[in-house]
């Protein structure tokens, strides 16, 4: 899939949400390692990233021309600041109805409504995509993330008190999240 449309940020700025290309794979893979080291609420640590510049640059090729899953670049300025994006639960007939969605901002970037755009062009795809339901999950104590979601109809189906092991925080909770498409 492809997404090109420009927004504008509480703070005035424009942001591109693009999907990013072969030639992004550097910038792409320098703000995923940088978003995981700059908070507690992702998946993984920085140091745990076995990514590489060819292999981002194949992994952003497929996306463009999947039909049905899509990763979008946050550009300010010429600087890729956050990425999100859908991917298929899986294939089978019983779950081609769901995508989940995951999504990473730059620290800097945080409060000024990068988030809120990503966050909708995501849902906008994966109704083009033609699914039913966009899932997520979200540590409990990333407040601010989960009222987004809620603004947008994100509701809650579950909880894992176990979800995350953080070498900082102990363990942490997750919260499951699904918005009917």
């Amino acid at each position: 899939m492809i997404f090109y449309k420009s927004v504008e940020l509480k703070n005035g700025e424009k942001c591109l949400l693009r999907s990013p290309g072969a030639g992004d794979a550097e910038a792409v893979l320098g703000t995923f390692i940088k978003t995981h080291g700059e908070s507690d609420f992702m998946t993984t640590y920085p140091d745990e990233c076995t990514l590489t510049a060819e292999k981002e640059q194949s992994y952003l090729e497929n996306k463009l021309v999947a039909e049905r899953e899509i990763e979008i670049a946050a550009d300010i300025g010429g600087r890729i600041v956050g990425t999100a994006g859908i991917d298929a639960v899986g294939k089978a007939e019983k779950l081609r109805h769901r995508a989940s969605f995951g999504i990473g901002i730059e620290k800097e970037f945080w409060g000024i409504g990068v988030g809120r755009a990503l966050t909708l062009a995501c849902i906008e795809c994966a109704k083009q995509a033609g699914y039913l339901q966009l899932e997520l999950e979200v540590v409990a104590a990333n407040t601010r993330a989960i009222a987004l979601y809620k603004s947008l109809g994100f509701t809650e189906y579950g909880r894992n008190p176990l979800g995350f092991r953080s070498r900082e925080n102990g363990m942490q909770e997750i919260i499951a999240m699904r918005l009917e498409l």
